[in-house]
């Protein structure tokens, strides 16, 4: 059954899914939006599938390296969530069919039995936002319709069911500059307000037809803290002629005894954040040869790696650093196989016509590592227009600030699942 709704811009946040969203028959309000973020109620047991949640982890952390491995050809910080990046795609996953479809899966690696893919994806929504944890981690998913255009109330209800996508109707064609600030904002209360202007002007236009919001929150503080007072000043290469003054933290002594590995190439650190579900996996290359670090690092390799992962006295320093990074995403996507969701696409699955493409995939992300704990947050639009004389995104190149010489991700601990991947080599620019 057809229904009609506002223009959908698609906007993903680092780290988001939801289960129970709204249709066109139950459209939220704004304010709505603002309740705080609960674990949905499970499915019936005949919805769940044993494998789904690892699948989804799975390919969730083999695009992370996919995706590193595109932007690490790039000087400068790198931040990014991929499991807001691929949570927003999964949901655009399920309106797609033939050739785009195809080749979305493969990008996302993405299981291709619908009932795996989306238990999974529910169950792991059900993880992140578990009540009762000694940090705050949440994730959601909103849904932007444009009010006179016709979707399937299919689409709508699948979203809903399995990844709480939330709609909210809009005017994009009277009123986009209002929309786009509408939908920032929801961006902003979601992420503590660190991701700002996600949606820049002329992202969302008249032809705007869907907008896709996913959100991802992280604030822990260290299970062993490093006391400030010993914080000190000290040098940072950033290359084998350069170096830098940064905020070194330290943590040594009896107490220091951290998850350990070392090889002739390579050290390893984690280091638990409170309640000991989430940890920080810190990627050390010796002798500075970042390179060779990044030319070997797989989903396969770290989880070889992590298994010989010992608890031991290691002394420890570490530079205190912040910033935020950017990225449009088209052309990245593109080319890292598919094409066509830009261009001839077929998302029938959310129409019944073959009448819209994804204009622009926008991710934004913050992190800030300091001697209490870590705050990391992120956002992802994907925004989708009709099929005519609309804006071209691509001309929208993404900037880099700050290079660092060690690469760190944010994992699920018992799972694995990568919450967000980075890479530092100047922690005193932000």
């Amino acid at each position: 059954m057809n229904r009609k709704v506002l223009t959908i811009i698609i906007i993903v946040f680092s780290l988001g899914v939801f289960l129970s969203g709204c249709t066109a028959k139950s459209i939220k309000s704004l304010d709505d939006n603002k309740t705080s973020i609960k674990p949905k109620k499970s499915l019936d047991d005949s919805e769940i599938s044993i494998d789904g949640l690892s699948a989804v982890i799975e390919a969730n952390n083999n695009f992370a390296f996919d995706l590193y491995s595109k932007y690490k050809i790039e000087e400068g910080n790198i931040f990014f969530s991929p499991y807001s990046i691929s949570t927003a795609l999964a949901m655009i996953y399920e309106g797609a069919k033939g050739q785009t479809a195809k080749e979305i899966q493969s990008v996302f690696h993405f299981p291709k039995d619908d009932s795996v893919r989306r238990s999974g994806y529910a169950n792991l929504y059900n993880k992140i936002n578990k009540e009762d944890k000694l940090y705050k981690l949440s994730t959601a998913n909103a849904l932007w319709a444009e009010l006179n255009y016709t979707f399937l109330d299919e689409y709508f209800n699948l979203i809903d069911k399995y990844y709480d996508g939330q709609v909210t109707n809009l005017d994009f064609k009277k009123d986009s500059e209002n929309s786009r600030i509408t939908i920032n904002n929801w961006v902003e209360d979601k992420t503590n307000n660190k991701i700002k202007d996600l949606i820049p002007v002329g992202a969302i236009s008249n032809m705007t037809r869907l907008v896709l919001t996913n959100s991802v929150y992280f604030k822990g503080e260290w299970l062993k803290q490093f006391n400030e007072n010993e914080t000190q000043d000290e040098d940072f290469r950033t290359s084998l002629k350069n170096s830098v003054k940064v905020k070194m933290m330290k943590k040594t002594g009896k107490e220091a005894k951290f998850g350990y590995i070392e090889n002739d190439k390579l050290q390893i650190l984690e280091m638990p954040y409170s309640g000991e579900d989430l940890s920080m996996l810190v990627l050390l290359p010796k002798d500075g040869d970042m390179k060779s670090l990044e030319n070997s690092i797989t989903s396969e390799n770290l989880s070889k790696w992590k298994k010989n992962i010992s608890n031991q006295r290691v002394d420890i320093y570490i530079p205190k650093f912040k910033f935020e990074t950017k990225y449009f995403m088209k052309n990245t996507l593109s080319e890292m196989g598919m094409p066509t969701a830009f261009k001839g696409a077929d998302f029938s699955g959310m129409t019944g016509n073959k009448d819209l493409y994804i204009s622009q995939v926008i991710h934004q992300a913050f992190v800030d590592v300091s001697e209490e704990g870590t705050e990391a947050t992120a956002a992802t639009a994907v925004v989708m227009t009709e099929k005519s004389m609309g804006p071209d995104m691509g001309s929208i190149i993404p900037t880099f600030r700050a290079d660092h010489p060690f690469i760190f991700i944010i994992q699920q601990k018992k799972s694995g699942n990568i919450l967000f991947m980075g890479r530092v080599t100047n922690p005193v620019q932000s």
